[in-house]
Order: structure tokens, then sequence, then C-alpha cells
């Protein structure tokens, strides 16, 4: 079964608009300075540090869960799972590491396939069956052989940039008074506030598309769609009990994880990095033909 949802196609329009909004938001910038040469330091900066947060994805989210590499002589079955689907998928088979966390989640992370890693915490290897740790294990190896570590990195480095430009605007919006008087300055202003905030809306779409892709590619790898769903609704009722107490250093983590581990508050629905699980429970069901 393949994508029915052009999940693909509206990543591409995504991270398009994004581009455009940064465009959007830097030309404010050199309007308002008169100087175009802001809109062109925005771009490289941007473009820095994309490359910057890319190369070094997976040694930063390991770090911030201050994860430890698991060795297989205290992890088979975690090396022989991975193996095994690693070999299935004719890719590379990544690190494995642990996160000493009782909160149950996993995350994959790495520029590559071959730079690749995989992190379970403590609690998820406690509450799920081998089926379902599998099911959860072919969802994170999917998301490193989709490359969807660039795709989110690219999101989140130009989110952050769009921030910066938008404070910028607010900040320099009173340039061009004398050309369009006070209303301009207004709008200006106004547009910078509304820019992060269209910014992390865009970021958070990207996010929840790739979940829907990596739900179903890895259900497609393990061939076993119901043990997905099952370890997602384990995931949900435990998480709802014993949530994971946001950091600075785990929330940028937060939006790799194939749950959200933080408890969820009157507006989850729009801010949610993750699809609705009751709604990736449903598609993964229609897989199996239920």
């Amino acid at each position: 079964m393949r994508d029915q949802h052009f999940n693909g196609l509206k990543t591409t329009v995504l991270l398009g608009g994004m581009w455009a909004l940064l465009m959007l938001v830097g030309a404010m910038v050199a309007g308002g300075t008169g100087n175009s040469l802001w809109l062109w330091g925005f771009t490289l900066f941007g473009l820095a540090t994309t490359a910057w947060s890319y190369w070094n994805s997976a040694s930063l989210a390991l770090r911030s869960m201050n994860a430890v590499e698991a060795t297989e002589a205290e992890y088979p079955q975690l090396h022989r799972i991975v193996r095994e689907l690693a070999q299935r998928a004719g890719q590379p088979e990544p690190t494995i590491w642990i996160a000493p966390t009782t909160t149950p989640n996993a995350f994959a992370t790495g520029r590559s396939p071959k730079h690749a890693a995989v992190c379970c915490t403590q609690g998820i290897m406690q509450i799920l069956e081998e089926r379902e740790l599998r099911a959860v294990l072919g969802h994170e190896l999917m998301h490193v052989y989709n490359r969807d570590i660039l795709t989110s990195s690219v999101a989140a480095a130009m989110a952050g940039v769009i921030s910066s430009v938008a404070q910028a605007v607010f900040f320099l919006g009173g340039g061009n008074r004398r050309e369009g008087g006070i209303g301009a300055a207004i709008g200006m202003m106004l547009a910078a506030l509304a820019a992060p905030f269209a910014a992390m809306l865009i970021q958070f779409a990207i996010s929840r598309t790739r979940e829907f892709d990596a739900d179903q590619d890895g259900a497609e790898l393990t061939q076993d769609p119901l043990a997905l769903a099952s370890a997602l609704r384990k995931l949900e009722t435990v998480t709802d009990h014993m949530p994971m107490q946001p950091t600075p250093a785990n929330q940028n983590v937060a939006a790799m994880m194939i749950a959200n581990p933080f408890r969820g508050g009157v507006m989850r629905s729009l801010f949610a990095t993750h699809p609705p699980m009751a709604e990736r429970i449903a598609r993964l069901e229609k897989m199996a033909g239920y």
C-alpha cells in the first residue's frame, strides 16, 4: 500500500511556504532599512544554521536525552530486531541507544542512513511486547531511510531564522514611516508578530506529515500494522499517566519521538508536533483491513 495522502507533496509545499515566508519577512527588513544586504545576510545565516544542525543532529539529540549506547551483550533483542529490519530494507544498520527515562518513547536521528541512531527509552522497553517493539523500531528506521531528519532540520532552522528576521522587522519597522506613514509601520510590525507564529504552524505540519509517512512505511516494512497500532495505543495511555517533564533540551527532541512525550493542554491539537493518535491508529487498522 503506497501513500494515498500525498504526504511527500505536502512536505514539499510546506517547505516551499517556509522559504516564501522567510523571503517575505527578509524583504520587509530590507525595505524597512533600505538595505538589501539584510535579506541576503539572513538567508546565508539560515543556510549555515541548517547545515550545522543537520550535521550534528544525532549527537545533539542523544546528548539532550542523556542517552548511552546499547551494547549487543546488554540488549540482544534490540540489536536482533534492528539488524533484521535493516537487512529487509536493504539499508545500513544504525547504532542503538538507551535513554534513562521511564516515560515510554523512541526516536531516530542522524544526518543519513550511514550516520544514524535509534534511541529507545527505558520505559518503552518495559511496556511493549517484542512484536510491538519491532513495529516501533520499523517506524523509526523509516524516519531514517526516508531522510526525515533533513526535512526536520531544515524546517527547524528556517523557523528560527524567520523568528530572528521578524524581530528585526519589529524593531526596525518604523524606518520607512516617511514613505508609508504610521499605517505602514504598524502593518510591518503586525506582520513581524504573525510570521513566527506562521512558521511554527508550518513546522508542526511538516512533523505531523512525516509521522503519517513513517507509520505507513514502517508498517509495510514489518508487515504488521496492527502491532504498531497496539504500541501507539499503549504509548498514549502510559504517557498520559507518566508524562516526560519538559526541559529546554528534551523539548527540541520531542518532535522526533514516535509519540508526544508531554501531557497535552487546551491547545494540544493546534500546536501538536504529532497527528492525533486516534487517526494514526485508524489508518493502521485500515491498512490491516479493519
